[in-house]
């Protein structure tokens, strides 16, 4: 009888005395970090122990109760709030003390098992945490391990990121694509009762804005604030995009505060919160694709890389000759490189500039390819281009990089400068072309010109608008005249000379919404038209007379003379 009793009661003094040693528990000491320790430091604290300690991997005496501090500890000092009341006050919550474990939920721990989402998982408290599955109305969920070494707390070093990235490592390495890694992925972390609060938050406008068809890929989180594990789930997500910063982007969707805009995305979470990459690999299109696999850094991160954009066709050397020989809409670019596939920062490049740039990329054995010294480079990996007209430059040879988000923004300064250079080319060969045929063409105003003939340094643009060939036809002979005759301002302005008025011919069936910047309705109604448009001042006035050489010649002679009446623009007008 004695011992019938004896034993409940000790079970009961033992957990009474547990829960009081918890209160005297310090988190940083728990962690084993300092005061003053990043987020990120506490994060690589909590993985690493959280490994070493969870009931699935050791099974050592006081190994439960050693991990369900390590958790609590997590839960207080990932939180801000948190964290700043117990530097202040001892205690979470503002009030002396520290509590092990969450208060509710029946006093357990939630903690992740092997196994996919939504498989076996249970809620432990001290003494019964072996019995696993379905625990009455407690909440749980389940992750997976992605690997049996409990030596290594993340899914990849930062070796990882830079090896093979375009040829190299850590140490200033060149192109390539990411090197696997040999690391543990194996991880576990406690469910969570906060939203995600490092993730950029995203609702339709910013969707729209930043996201939608833009080039860039998109890791998002969808949850709502009821779900336990969004924290987890975020710590996951933000080490993914953290290695593939530069190439990938990170946002999280409450669907609690965004409730239609998840529905119509297809979006919403169930039992736990839902990962998905917007994906634009190789369609003009983006497109969401949920992720389904275990939630472990380095098997999403294999998903993210895999879903980023192929818009870099693989071409052979000998092509490359080609491209000096021929015109093409846009300007060529070529990666060289030892690689057997496109590079991940080559691909996220192609993304960005998708709709400015043709992508191709060739596999080099070494520069003393006959081929590689004929185009003039020196050193692998090289970037090659080829101007619209054909005419080839060597942008870079010998590249280096330190990571993958400085390799992107220098990359893509090196584009932009020769994108320009690209137009000004353009706009030099329009020049020429008028000069040939004895001022008689007129320039058809697109994309890749028309900053050099509309631009900022242009005072004054006239754009003739057209919608059949007829009329362009028309249009071309009234503005090649009145552009050969000598036109000038009153006597007291300034003088204009012979380049300060550039004239330009629009297809407007093909660019409707350019002219949505000067007029609601596009000028729809109309099946020619004619404007003098100030860059500089983003004003525009509109002829309305009979379209004659006659009339025309008047209209810009008032625009010159300053007679003519200018109104603001809508908006900056954008050719696509």
């Amino acid at each position: 009888m004695k011992t019938r009793y004896t034993v409940p009661f000790l079970l009961l003094f033992s957990l009474i005395l547990l829960t009081l040693e918890a209160k005297t528990v310090d988190p940083y000491k728990v962690l084993g970090v300092e005061k003053n320790a990043s987020q990120r430091e506490i994060q690589k604290a909590f993985h690493k122990l959280s490994l070493q300690y969870h009931p699935d991997k050791n099974k050592n005496k006081g190994a439960q109760e050693k991990f369900a501090e390590i958790n609590n500890a997590y839960e207080i000092l990932s939180d801000e709030e948190k964290r700043k009341n117990y530097d202040l006050y001892g205690d979470e919550k503002g009030n002396p003390g520290f509590n092990a474990g969450y208060p509710g939920d029946q006093g357990g721990y939630t903690y992740f098992t092997n196994g996919g989402q939504g498989q076996n998982s249970y809620t432990f408290r001290p003494g019964d945490w072996q019995d696993m599955g379905d625990q009455g109305n407690s909440r749980s969920f389940s992750f997976s391990f992605g690997g049996p070494s409990p030596q290594s707390s993340f899914g990849f070093g930062l070796n990882d990121i830079f090896s093979n990235f375009f040829g190299g490592d850590l140490g200033g390495g060149q192109f390539g694509g990411f090197g696997g890694s040999t690391r543990s992925q194996s991880r576990s972390q406690t469910g969570s009762r906060s939203s995600p609060k490092s993730i950029k938050a995203i609702n339709s406008q910013v969707f729209n804005k930043e996201i939608a068809d833009q080039g860039m890929t998109w890791l998002l989180l969808t949850y709502t604030s009821s779900l336990k594990g969004s924290q987890f789930y975020e710590s996951i997500i933000q080490e993914v995009a953290d290695s593939l910063q530069g190439a990938l982007k990170v946002g999280s969707i409450n669907c609690e505060t965004e409730m239609s805009f998840c529905k119509e995305l297809g979006t919403q979470p169930r039992r736990v919160p839902r990962v998905f990459v917007y994906s634009n690999k190789a369609s003009d299109k983006g497109f969401l694709v949920e992720y389904n696999g275990d939630l472990v850094a380095k098997t999403l991160k294999s998903f993210c890389q895999d879903h980023l954009p192929r818009f870099s066709k693989r071409i052979d050397l000998k092509h490359l000759q080609s491209y000096s020989v021929k015109e093409e809409k846009l300007p060529r670019v070529v990666l060289l490189s030892t690689k057997k596939d496109t590079p991940v920062i080559w691909r996220a490049l192609s993304g960005l500039f998708h709709k400015r740039f043709i992508f191709n990329d060739v596999e080099v054995r070494d520069v003393t390819d006959p081929m590689t010294k004929k185009l003039g480079v020196d050193a692998l990996p090289a970037i090659v281009g080829w101007l619209s007209n054909g005419e080839k430059h060597v942008l870079k040879s010998g590249i280096s990089v330190k990571d993958l988000k400085s390799a992107v923004h220098d990359l893509s300064t090196l584009l932009e400068g020769f994108e320009k250079k690209n137009k000004k080319a353009a706009a030099s060969k329009d020049r020429k072309a008028q000069a040939d045929s004895g001022g008689k063409h007129v320039s058809l105003l697109t994309g890749s010109n028309f900053d050099a003939l509309c631009g900022g340094k242009t005072p004054v643009c006239i754009i003739g608008g057209f919608r059949s060939l007829k009329v362009r036809e028309k249009l071309e002979d009234i503005l090649s005249m009145v552009s050969q005759k000598s036109l000038s301002r009153r006597r007291n302005a300034a003088s204009v000379s012979g380049d300060s008025i550039s004239y330009t011919l629009l297809d407007v069936a093909k660019q409707p919404s350019f002219l949505n910047a000067f007029d609601k309705s596009g000028y729809k109604s109309s099946d020619k038209l004619l404007l003098a448009y100030k860059p500089r001042t983003q004003k525009f006035a509109a002829f309305k007379g009979e379209m004659t050489a006659e009339e025309v010649e008047k209209f810009i002679s008032s625009v010159l003379n300053g007679d003519a009446q200018f109104t603001k623009t809508r908006q900056k007008p954008v050719l696509k």
